[in-house]
């Protein structure tokens, strides 16, 4: 029989997991197998800058957290060796990280994941992470702005030099 030391380690493992799934953006469940060192330390330094972070959890531990969070469905993801991402400020950046991560690495796969509460599929997070930054699609609508702005004045003038020379 286990050690009730360890239960209440474990069971305050799972509490704190637990704290940390509800208060995060994103949550992604990642397979981590064939990844060496060198790659899962320059993997971590990215994900630092976007205030993520890495790490190997047991799959029980996960789950029990998981249910004690109220999020189902990812009893699939938790299959294998299994590294949990967790994304603290933003969802977005988090994802486009490891999904360039993915791209570049064939055997480093995304099992699925928790945005803002809600379970989505590998799919459906590699979708979310294709779409553009939060800066850029600002970028984007200030242009189309600024463009249709730069037509009206021009538009504006041409109105007015004709009233000039009438």
């Amino acid at each position: 029989m286990a050690n009730e030391k360890i239960i209440k380690q474990k069971a305050e493992e799972v509490k704190a997991l637990a704290s940390e799934i509800k208060e995060a953006k994103l949550v992604l469940l990642t397979d981590y197998r064939g990844i060496n060192v060198t790659d899962v330390t320059s993997l971590r330094s990215t994900l630092r800058k976007t205030n993520s972070d890495y790490k190997v959890i047991k799959n029980n531990i996960t789950r029990r957290a998981l249910a004690e969070c109220g999020l189902e469905g990812l009893d699939e993801a938790l299959l294998g060796p299994t590294a949990v991402i967790i994304g603290k400020e933003d969802y977005l950046e988090p994802a486009k990280a490891i999904y360039e991560f993915t791209k570049k690495n064939d055997f480093y796969k995304i099992k699925g994941g928790i945005v803002e509460g809600k379970v989505m599929t590998a799919e459906e997070i590699i979708t979310l992470a294709k779409l553009p930054s939060r800066e850029t699609l600002l970028s984007m609508l200030a242009g189309a702005l600024l463009g249709n702005i730069s037509k009206l004045a021009v538009a504006l003038e041409q109105v007015r030099l004709q009233k000039e020379n009438a």
